[in-house]
């Protein structure tokens, strides 16, 4: 890519599309398309053929998704598979028939088996069962890996695909019903300390363990490896360490500075026990994350304690 290339983010009002979209602007590419779902449908195969062939951008971010926590994802489970695999599959087929230069897919964690060893390694990929709940969801990005690689296999594509770990940052969703773990906490614990709440209610035992990227890093690492990366198969982005979710909760709570207890539900589900990205390979080609957990949730809160509820 160069300053003047015509770049289309797929999901740029998204945490992760938003952040590729700052990253961009800040390096002085500026030449971005940028649609939203209303203007362009990206489930809709005849309105992603039209923009393509209208627009012919040349590098593609394909950060749009339909996405959610473990209650949206065991709820709304064919939507899940089905808008995610019409998204990914219009993009990916489009950006062939127009000559895109290059694509990036990203994807999630998810895609790696419930039970695979710890940590994650790109080589652990369809070795074992899924986690139940969100299996539609890694279903759709799993195949969207392998449609990458298809494409280039057999025509010479230069796609790629990058697996993120947890996010979290600027334009995250802190709806309850909907949110990741981290800013459902979050928004717990603010509303909590504004109301005086004697405690704070968390899903599960507490004893999963979960990697957090913020999103700024991801489109850092993003941003390099659309530069540096033109290979088949996949790379994880995160960080190579994690948390308890109760550790994590406790870091949320001082955080937010609340003064109540945690009590935790261990009716609700736990989720995967754990899921910590290997970052070698990512680490191979130059690149590690900058801002760590405390001080990335600081940043987070900062900027939002004024908007919620």
């Amino acid at each position: 890519m160069n300053e003047s290339s015509k770049i289309y983010i797929a999901g740029h009002r998204g945490m992760v599309g938003s952040a590729i979209q700052r990253k961009l602007i800040k390096e002085g590419f500026t030449n971005q398309l940028t649609h939203t779902s209303k203007e362009v449908d990206l489930r809709n195969q005849q309105a992603v053929a039209d923009f393509f062939a209208n627009e012919k951008p040349e590098y593609v971010f394909l950060a749009a998704a339909k996405v959610g926590g473990i209650v949206a994802n065991n709820t709304y489970r064919a939507d899940f598979i089905y808008e995610n695999i019409m998204i990914q599959s219009n993009v990916i087929h489009q950006a062939y028939v127009n000559g895109v230069k290059k694509l990036m897919f990203l994807g999630s964690s998810c895609i790696y088996p419930k039970l695979a060893p710890q940590p994650l390694k790109e080589d652990y990929l369809l070795t074992g069962l899924l986690e139940e709940t969100n299996e539609p969801y890694a279903i759709a990005k799993i195949a969207g890996i392998k449609m990458c690689d298809a494409y280039r296999s057999q025509y010479g594509c230069n796609f790629i695909s990058v697996m993120p770990t947890n996010l979290y940052g600027q334009n995250d969703n802190y709806d309850l019903k909907n949110s990741h773990v981290l800013p459902a906490l979050i928004s717990k614990f603010h509303t909590a300390k504004k109301t005086n709440s004697p405690s704070v209610e968390i899903w599960g035992t507490g004893a999963p363990m979960r990697e957090f990227l913020h999103a700024d890093d991801l489109a850092d690492a993003c941003f390099y490896l659309m530069q540096n990366y033109n290979e088949p198969g996949l790379v994880n982005i995160g960080v190579g360490e994690d948390i308890t979710i109760k550790d994590l909760a406790l870091l949320v709570k001082k955080i937010v500075g609340y003064e109540g207890e945690l009590k935790f539900d261990t009716t609700k589900p736990d989720g995967t026990p754990r899921k910590l990205m290997d970052v070698s390979k990512l680490h191979s080609f130059g690149w590690k994350h900058k801002i760590n957990l405390e001080e990335g949730i600081e940043r987070v809160y900062n900027g939002v304690k004024d908007t919620l509820k």
